[in-house]
């Protein structure tokens, strides 16, 4: 029977394995003795940074977080801008078409005001109507007694030859008539004579009131009621048989419901018809119609239709 070699525990590799050891015990134990002290030896010290390193990264956390929502504010800003772009320019659009449609109905409305003006001179120039013509303006011209009640003011003498020439017109548009009279919207009649007085009628009286007219100075203020009722209070008994033309560009009056009542009082005969009738005639200046012409327009325009007359701008 073969013996077995015994066994040697304190073999040389073994005695490699505890020299290792009790070297690697001594370097750690000669590391521990001299090394510095480190500040992270206290337990307390390292709860604290943990902590602080918790509270980093929440801060971090909510960092990020604003940051995401200040990116989505961003986004929606720089959208809404976009957004906002977008319409600027549609409304630009839309402004640029509304101004191109306003000049385009300016330019219709002074094509049509024109070719209303040149109707009712013509309807002026007429040689006698029987019949009123409400379509082309054409004045009634049935009346053998006609009164001119003209505003002079400095506003209506800058167009006095227009003036002038518009009621030549308007006497011609009456071939013959019984009896005519010209006063100032204040009452004054020309030339001085009495009020309730008529001028006979003949192409001599014609002449010479248009030179009359030429320079004179009748006392005004720029209202046509005075004028008006002065006359319908004058020339009442010719009721049925009475023309007033009046020629303005300007009220200066505060009330038209006052004015209109007035005047729609002293027109009306006791049974109720008018004495009367009273056509209205706007003069526009160049520069086109002004606040005054348009209160004068307004005003004239419901008497004329209250009163049997026509009302026409020129």
């Amino acid at each position: 029977m073969k013996r077995r070699e015994p066994v040697e525990i304190f073999s040389l590799s073994f005695l490699d394995i505890i020299s290792c050891a009790f070297g690697a015990v001594v370097m750690l134990i000669l590391l521990a003795k001299n090394g510095d002290q480190g500040e992270f030896n206290d337990a307390s010290q390292i709860a604290t940074l943990v902590r602080a390193l918790d509270g980093a990264e929440r801060s971090v956390q909510q960092l990020q977080q604003a940051l995401s929502e200040g990116a989505e504010q961003l986004a929606a800003a720089q959208a809404e801008g976009a957004s906002n772009a977008d319409q600027q320019e549609a409304l630009q659009t839309q402004l640029a078409r509304a101004k191109d449609k306003v000049q385009q109905l300016t330019d219709a409305a002074s094509g049509l005001e024109q070719t209303l003006v040149e109707r009712q001179r013509a309807a002026i120039n007429a040689p006698r109507a029987s019949v009123r013509d409400d379509e082309v303006g054409g004045i009634p011209v049935d009346s053998n007694y006609v009164v001119f009640i003209i505003d002079t003011s400095g506003s209506m003498k800058t167009m006095w030859p227009r003036v002038l020439r518009t009621m030549d017109e308007v006497l011609n548009n009456h071939p013959k008539v019984q009896g005519f009279q010209v006063l100032s919207d204040n009452g004054e009649v020309l030339g001085g004579r009495s009020l309730g007085t008529w001028r006979s009628d003949s192409r001599a009286q014609r002449a010479g009131v248009l030179r009359g007219l030429q320079q004179w100075h009748g006392s005004s203020n720029s209202s046509p009621v005075e004028g008006i009722a002065a006359s319908l209070k004058a020339y009442a008994r010719y009721q049925g048989d009475l023309a007033l033309y009046v020629f303005g560009d300007d009220f200066t009056g505060t009330s038209y419901d006052d004015a209109l009542a007035q005047i729609n009082r002293l027109n009306r005969s006791t049974g109720g018809t008018p004495i009367a009738r009273i056509h209205g005639i706007a003069f526009k200046r160049n520069m086109g119609a002004s606040p005054d012409m348009v209160k004068f327009s307004t005003l004239m325009r419901e008497v004329a239709r209250q009163n049997n007359g026509t009302f026409m701008g020129l």
